[in-house]
């Protein structure tokens, strides 16, 4: 049974802070490779999180108020505090996944590839997001837009590493 939609402006915070924050964390992981060490690439992939948090739901509140032309209630903030947490979450499964590399699991190289592709899966995942949200079923074109999502990402991580490395 599909769930009941959420307002536009919920779903729509929620989808931003989603994006944003995969977006980030993907840009944040590709420049660090095995030389940088796991404390580091742990704590960048953390505070490129909460700093995109923090700024997310700033912006959000920001935004919000400016287009109903009042200050936010208390209520109505906590609610953009709420709809930015997919940004957290675009960084927790990554910084876990190096912090495995940093238990000497798996090599720091193979954590951070992998924590890539788990963004990169994000990224393409965001029209199931969005047709959840919206309270529909995913259909045939809702696989189709992924997998050209995820391809758009895997060519944006090859060209910003052809450009920087």
């Amino acid at each position: 049974m599909p769930r009941p939609p959420l307002p536009v402006e919920d779903y729509a915070s929620r989808i931003s802070a989603y994006v944003y924050g995969n977006i980030l964390v993907l840009t944040a992981l590709i420049p660090l490779n095995h030389s940088t060490g796991i404390t580091r690439a742990s704590l960048v992939v953390i505070a490129t999180s909460l700093s995109t948090f923090v700024a997310h739901a700033f912006a959000e509140s920001v935004g919000r108020s400016a287009r109903s032309g009042r200050q936010l209630t208390t209520t109505e903030r906590i609610a953009e505090l709420r709809d930015s947490v997919p940004v957290l979450t675009s960084g927790l499964v990554p910084a876990l996944v190096v912090g495995i590399g940093g238990l000497g699991l798996i090599e720091l190289s193979t954590a951070l590839i992998l924590a890539e592709i788990w963004v990169v899966t994000r990224i393409a995942s965001i029209t199931y997001v969005i047709t959840r949200l919206r309270g529909e079923r995913p259909t045939g074109q809702t696989l189709i837009g992924s997998l050209v999502l995820g391809v758009i990402a895997v060519v944006i991580v090859a060209i910003k590493l052809f450009l920087t490395h």
